[in-house]
């Protein structure tokens, strides 16, 4: 290996010995070469009204037997305040275009849901209430306005509501109930996919519509930043096509990208969230993987646009793991795994690697459903190995994201073949390196070889589980939980193993 340099200020370079059928594999991490800050909001999550996610996963009422704040779950919100969550998108999401506020303020007015089954919403859980969550929290706020089955009217309305600072009709209505000074829209968005659930629109109808819209969102002293609702994974060119507007770098800041992870890659058979073979584990990862080259692919179409402006960003605000449901649950619960531990590190270090054009990404979903944060069971908590990589990141929070290079072996699954190991680095405030690893291998430990260079000391945790399908549940909610990982000094380098299948943070000081 390439003899390191003598203080951390410089390269660091990293042998990772792979097992004996490998070649050692060097990652080098370039610290002057700064890619630009993680924001926080790259961690920020998905609130939408689907499942149980809000009723009883978050929200169970001021009358409930457990134990609640205002109506939200002690130990949730509890567990989300220890991730330190930048952003909450809400209310959706396909739900957005079918959500009028005002059945959700005052006097509350029952509603089917469309979108999601025909359930009963209550809309207990409105305006007031997710604005004094995120709040609480300290979290920024991202409002979809329903443009599919809503007005113009009806929108400037809800954000008057919300931000009127004078004595207007809808700002007196607003504290009338209950609530006297203006909260703030940080994000906002006009429609939802508005390629399929948002309303089959044609790219060139849509941004007319945008730019209709955007004329009239006025959020009183306020600004929120603007997001254009964008393409996915299949349908990239509708990116292009809104985009050609020549208005809408006028009223927007950014553009949307949605991109699920199914590991079969068939929607009426996405694949079972439990008790998959391993060529599920590969497909899942291998499709992940894809996210690098979709976010590439949109930037292209962003930077062909000249009348963008240099900073218009790119907003990850739906992805995540896509099973089938699982019987006897609600809709879109899913168990979650160590499988999702690793694809969920996988994308936050593809996000790193795009720190300078990625200001935002929203993981779906915080409670329930799809990839969450948490489980919950009655009274019963339950926190994901998605959560635990998630909590583990937190140095990651507005760092500065450093080049990192990897060349090393291939996880091979018959056809299948990627990188068996991920890396991504950034340099905190005050100077230590935050350096996340992932042995994306189901099999195989890769050995870690980091020059010393001069570092003070060093600590990591590792999270790992004794199966690809390791999972918590109420009888066992620490079987998949983060451990300290066992550093080695020897002389001048840092050694330790990478288990299989598993997720590691150090903080080098």
């Amino acid at each position: 290996m390439k003899a390191a340099i003598c203080s951390l200020l410089g390269v660091l370079s990293l042998g990772i010995m792979a097992t004996p059928a490998s070649a050692q594999t060097v990652v080098s991490i370039e610290r002057e070469a700064e890619i630009g800050t993680i924001e926080p909001e790259v961690y920020s999550q998905f609130l939408e009204h689907l499942g149980g996610q809000v009723y009883g996963g978050l929200w169970v009422g001021e009358d409930s037997d457990i134990a609640n704040t205002h109506g939200v779950r002690d130990d949730v919100f509890a567990a989300l305040q220890a991730l330190q969550v930048p952003a909450i998108r809400w209310p959706g999401g396909c739900y957005a275009d079918l959500y009028h506020w005002r059945d959700g303020v005052g006097e509350r007015t029952p509603r089917e849901n469309m979108a999601w089954g025909g359930t009963e919403e209550p809309n207990t859980f409105g305006t007031h209430e997710f604005f004094n969550l995120a709040e609480r929290l300290g979290a920024k706020t991202y409002l979809n306005v329903n443009l599919g089955s809503g007005t113009v009217e009806e929108a400037a309305d809800w954000l008057e509501y919300i931000t009127g600072t004078g004595e207007t009709a809808l700002a007196q209505e607003r504290r009338a109930n209950g609530r006297s000074e203006p909260w703030t829209i940080d994000y906002l968005s006009i429609g939802n996919e508005t390629w399929g659930c948002g309303g089959r629109m044609r790219p060139d109808y849509y941004a007319d519509l945008y730019t209709h819209w955007a004329s009239f969102m006025f959020a009183d002293e306020q600004k929120p930043v603007m997001i254009v609702a964008g393409p996915h994974d299949g349908n990239i060119e509708f990116a292009d096509e809104v985009l050609d507007h020549p208005m809408i770098g006028d009223v927007s800041s950014g553009i949307s990208l949605h991109f699920y992870t199914l590991p079969t890659s068939d929607w009426s058979a996405k694949g079972a969230a439990i008790g998959f073979p391993e060529s599920e584990w590969a497909s899942a990862l291998e499709r992940t993987l894809r996210m690098d080259g979709l976010i590439e692919q949109t930037l292209g179409v962003i930077d062909a646009h000249d009348h963008l402006g240099e900073d218009y960003g790119l907003y990850v605000d739906e992805w995540g793991m896509w099973v089938d449901e699982t019987e006897g649950k609600s809709s879109l619960w899913q168990q979650n795994t160590m499988r999702d531990a690793v694809v969920a590190a996988l994308n936050l270090n593809i996000f790193h690697k795009h720190a300078d054009r990625v200001p935002m990404t929203n993981i779906a979903q915080m409670v329930n459903v799809l990839q969450a944060m948490i489980l919950t069971e009655g009274e019963d908590m339950v926190l994901t190995p998605t959560y635990h990589v998630y909590e583990m990141f937190t140095p990651f929070h507005g760092a500065t994201s450093l080049p990192v290079e990897l060349d090393g072996p291939d996880y091979r699954y018959g056809d299948i073949a990627f990188p068996a190991l991920s890396a991504s680095a950034a340099r905190m405030a005050d100077g230590s390196l935050a350096v996340a690893l992932v042995n994306a291998d189901p099999n195989s430990d890769h050995a870690v070889t980091l020059e010393r260079a001069g570092a003070r000391s060093v600590s990591g945790r590792v999270l790992t589980g004794d199966a690809m399908d390791a999972h918590n549940t109420v009888a066992q909610p620490g079987r998949v939980a983060p451990q300290p990982a066992e550093i080695r000094v020897d002389g001048d380098r840092l050694t330790a193993s990478l288990p299989a299948r598993s997720v590691s943070v150090w903080i080098i000081k």
